[in-house]
């Protein structure tokens, strides 16, 4: 049984190898061909096509005297990107972030060959045929990336190159052990498939949605089992002697595992790494979303929210005669928040309750199906048959708009608690308070109201210390999927 388990284990492991040694190597491949064909491209439409006008015989230039660029690009263009980390497992890289390094290298490859140009006076080449070219490559290894992600995106949903994963650690709303099932659960592209814990406490109550497979002392068995691929232990230094004993087991039945850094309890997300001359330095990241950061944050905010506004006002006019006509009371709900540092602020909505429905929501406590200090009732009875559609759209919230405008919002960030929310929190989740309150976050788009209370904290903690304009970018496109599925929406 064992010798059998074992043999299923090397084969679903196969597909993952290569996946990740073969695929990097394919997709070298498919940018070599990719830079050439683009650049005969870009000179066929110059002296052929006649893009850019038509090309006198005196300054027609044949393809070989391009030669040495093609060639050059050929060499410099993989380097410039392996430079910046673009031949990296798509799994280190965010969507948004892999593009801008491709653009980016790309951009630094052909302003280098234009300077080189310059300063050797051959004005013999086209400067229309590098612009071209640029334009091409860019879109064609960017488009390679695309086809990459959406192929291994059909791979993993067949299970194929997906590693069965099994993380060990204490269980607890805080433990090391959650915030790692917590991130491979929501993380898209994540090699892993989650199928559980085993809880080195002697907790087995399951952790959510996450589920206790057993104890320490059950290790074995589950592992031969569920055919685990690879166990991820995350306990405290103190565990020290029951991390060389799991490491053991699973080196007895041929699976692999790796082991999370303590930290001495540090949130993962808040490691910042450096060194002294090879001695290693570990200190805590500090909020990103300030400074120039903050500027360039807001400077988005209201680009965006301003086209919006104005690109669809008709709609909005609309939304609100339906809300007139549909019941008695103004089109605009008013309701106090808690914005960046605790500031109260009032936030914008379309009214989708019927008028006092605010004071029956004691009479509604039982009906309650969220956990922690949120309330949320999937067929709540206040809403009124428009409100009920502006909900399952999530339109209801277009108004807060006008607070991104107003600068008490962002378009992206944790969502805005109210006060009684916040009288609830724990020490560590007022640290959402430390970033101005947003319109759509990360736990909107990874489950919105299904997840529980405490991975919507975390979610939210983890954008505040991994920001960046790319994640902003990802989110907001997120967003629209998220909302059209309805899914997670009451």
């Amino acid at each position: 049984m064992l010798s059998k388990t074992l043999n299923q284990k090397v084969r679903s492991r196969t597909p993952g190898r290569f996946l990740g040694r073969w695929g990097l190597s394919l997709l070298l491949g498919a940018d070599l061909v990719s830079i050439n064909v683009a650049f005969l491209a870009a000179y066929w439409l110059r002296y052929y096509g006649g893009i850019g006008g038509e090309v006198a015989e005196p300054f027609f230039v044949g393809l070989n005297a391009y030669l040495p660029i093609i060639l050059i690009l050929n060499i410099a263009l993989p380097l410039l990107g392996a430079a910046s980390g673009i031949y990296r497992p798509a799994i280190q890289l965010a969507f948004f972030e892999e593009l801008m390094r491709v653009m980016s290298s790309i951009s630094l490859g052909f302003m280098g060959i234009t300077t080189v140009i310059f300063i050797l006076q051959r004005f013999s080449y086209s400067r229309a045929v590098l612009l071209m070219a640029w334009a091409v490559t860019v879109a064609a290894l960017c488009s390679v990336r695309i086809g990459r992600r959406i192929a291994l995106s059909t791979l993993r949903r067949r299970g194929i190159g997906v590693k069965r994963a099994l993380v060990v650690g204490e269980a607890g709303e805080h433990s090391i052990g959650r915030t790692v099932m917590h991130i491979i659960a929501t993380e898209p592209g994540i090699l892993y498939r989650l199928v559980g814990f085993v809880s080195a406490n002697g907790d087995t109550g399951d952790q959510g949605r996450f589920r206790c497979l057993g104890t320490l002392r059950e290790l074995p068995a589950i592992l031969e089992e569920e055919q685990i691929d690879e166990v991820i232990i995350a306990l405290p230094a103190v565990g020290r002697e029951q991390i060389l004993s799991i490491g053991g087991v699973c080196e007895q039945q041929g699976v692999r595992f790796k082991i999370v850094p303590d930290m001495y309890e540090l949130s993962l997300t808040l490691v910042d790494l450096n060194d002294l001359r090879g001695i290693p330095l570990i200190g805590l990241r500090q909020n990103t979303i300030r400074g120039f950061n903050l500027a360039t944050k807001r400077t988005l905010d209201v680009v965006v929210a301003a086209a919006l506004l104005l690109l669809f006002s008709p709609i909005w006019l609309a939304i609100a005669l339906a809300i007139k006509v549909d019941s008695p009371g103004p089109v605009l709900f008013r309701q106090k928040r808690l914005g960046k540092d605790g500031r109260p602020f009032a936030v914008y909505k379309f009214r989708s309750m019927r008028v006092g429905a605010e004071a029956e929501r004691e009479q509604l406590r039982d009906l309650n199906e969220s956990d922690g200090p949120l309330f949320k009732i999937r067929n709540d009875p206040r809403l009124t048959k428009v409100g009920r559609l502006l909900r399952r759209l999530s339109v209801d919230e277009v108004p807060q708009i006008l607070n991104v405008l107003r600068g008490e919002m962002s378009l992206v960030g944790p969502r805005p608690p109210t006060p009684d929310e916040v009288e609830q929190y724990e020490p560590w989740q007022r640290r959402r308070l430390e970033v101005m309150p947003g319109m759509t976050g990360l736990w909107q788009v990874s489950g919105r109201s299904e997840l529980p209370f405490d991975e919507m904290m975390m979610l939210d903690i983890y954008y505040i210390d991994n920001w960046s304009v790319s994640l902003d970018l990802q989110i907001m496109l997120r967003t629209l999927p998220a909302v059209l599925s309805g899914h997670g929406a009451y």
